[in-house]
């Protein structure tokens, strides 16, 4: 693998991404993470890995997982969740309310700004705890 990858940028070259751009990347890292997790507990059918997938990711549980986790976010994390869910997102999906969907994409560009700024143990700390939070709820 390339020795640039994983990413290792500072904050502020992280920052400068778009809020859309972090989304795009947070969306895969968390989509990754999940379906690690599902796969890890049922070794089934493609079919049943995507359905259970699905359950963590749409916009729906990824609102109510970053709306439990706020208390816990840092200034600079809510600036940038704040970041993503006031961004201009061009469409909505048809199966989420625009509220919950903004709050999934500024979710996913928290997950992207720590992805690229290399801050894993964080990263980690809040998908798990967004895990636990679905899964619990």
């Amino acid at each position: 693998m390339n020795k640039n990858y994983p990413p290792a940028l500072d904050v502020i070259a992280a920052k400068n991404f778009s809020p859309l751009a972090l989304a795009f990347i947070g969306d895969a890292v968390y989509e990754e993470f999940i379906r690690t997790k599902v796969l890890l507990r049922a070794n089934t059918s493609a079919n049943k890995l995507h359905r259970e997938a699905v359950h963590y990711v749409k916009a729906a549980a990824q609102s109510a997982a970053v709306n439990a986790l706020l208390p816990e976010l840092s200034e600079e994390e809510e600036a940038i969740f704040k970041r993503g869910r006031n961004a201009h997102s061009p469409s909505v999906p048809k199966n989420a309310n625009v509220t919950e969907y903004r709050a999934a994409t500024g979710f996913e560009a928290l997950l992207g700004f720590l992805h690229l700024s290399c801050q894993k143990d964080r990263l980690l700390y809040l998908m798990e705890k967004a895990y636990e939070h679905i899964s619990n709820n």
